[in-house]
């Protein structure tokens, strides 16, 4: 018998959230869904993150997920920009946890490398 799992793939940001499903039986992968939480017209902070925890929670609850594959931490320029990154990691990182979902963090260069070919390719 061929396992199946579903992936859950986040893309975290406290102005963009990007993510994905994907279906993988064998070889055969299938995309469930796809799509983008757009946050800046939250200006709180604090709500930014509720709503990345809450629309996390509500992808696991309604696909159920065997994981969750989420862009680890990078160091960029801006210490303020990394650490609200951190955080939005961070808070989709915990609804996982919350439903007993094993994560793995992917380097930014290897999923560009993985979707383009290029680790130097633009978002």
């Amino acid at each position: 018998m061929i396992k199946e799992q579903v992936i859950l793939g986040i893309d975290p940001g406290t102005t963009i959230m990007g993510y994905g499903l994907l279906k993988v039986t064998g070889n055969k992968t299938e995309m469930l869904a796809m799509g983008v939480l757009y946050l800046k017209k939250y200006s709180n902070h604090y709500l930014k993150l509720q709503r990345i925890f809450a629309r996390t929670l509500s992808l696991i609850d309604e696909f159920h997920p065997d994981h969750l594959a989420i862009e680890a931490p990078f160091f960029g320029k801006n210490v303020q920009s990394m650490l609200k990154l951190g955080r939005a990691q961070g808070v989709a990182m915990s609804a996982a946890l919350y439903r007993d979902i094993p994560i793995t963090e992917y380097a930014p260069l290897k999923i560009k490398m993985a979707i383009t070919g290029s680790g130097s390719a633009s978002k």
